[in-house]
């Protein structure tokens, strides 16, 4: 009998331990209540994976990442109420002058599986140091076809953003 109390308090005590554990390792969300302008980088998937991925042209895998870019900008400005939203025109665009935040984006890949795979890092642009970040982000894949299931992604990563930035106001 002790010996089933003793490994029924073992199994509490292996159960409950990680879980306040955990919670105390989550940072807290940052203040972004003052971060009115936003400057959403360009989520730059390479141009190299056009062959991987069934497309005959860079040309044309690189007009499906220039859709799903605009498609996902104007989802995250509708969303971002009250605040003004500046979009990067392209890859190579940077131009974060006047805004308080930058979203940048790294790590954007997509696989066989149509999955999405990308890192968000939220930067505060008075002291140009990451405040926050969805790091290491993979989203599930449709059935659909690839711009498509870019475009569905991508609208996970806009609630996960809306939910980051609207809860630090709370």
């Amino acid at each position: 009998m002790k010996r089933v109390i003793a490994a029924a308090l073992f199994l509490i005590l292996c159960i409950g331990f990680p879980t306040p554990l955990q919670a105390r390792e989550k940072n807290p969300v940052p203040d972004m209540s003052n971060m009115n302008h936003i400057f959403l980088g360009w989520v730059d998937i390479s141009l190299d994976a056009y062959r991987y991925l069934g497309y005959g042209t860079r040309e044309d895998w690189a007009k499906v990442i220039k859709d799903e870019n605009i498609g996902f900008q104007e989802d995250f400005q509708t969303r971002m109420h009250g605040r003004t939203v500046v979009v990067a025109k392209d890859k190579d665009d940077v131009n974060t002058a006047g805004n308080d935040l930058y979203i940048k984006f790294t790590d954007a890949t997509v696989d066989k599986g149509y999955r999405l795979h990308i890192t968000a890092h939220l930067i505060d642009l008075k002291t140009n140091t990451e405040i926050g970040s969805i790091p290491n982000l993979v989203l599930n894949g449709h059935l659909c076809s690839l711009s498509g299931c870019i475009a569905k992604d991508l609208g996970v990563v806009t609630g996960k953003l809306e939910k980051l930035i609207s809860h630090s106001e709370k």
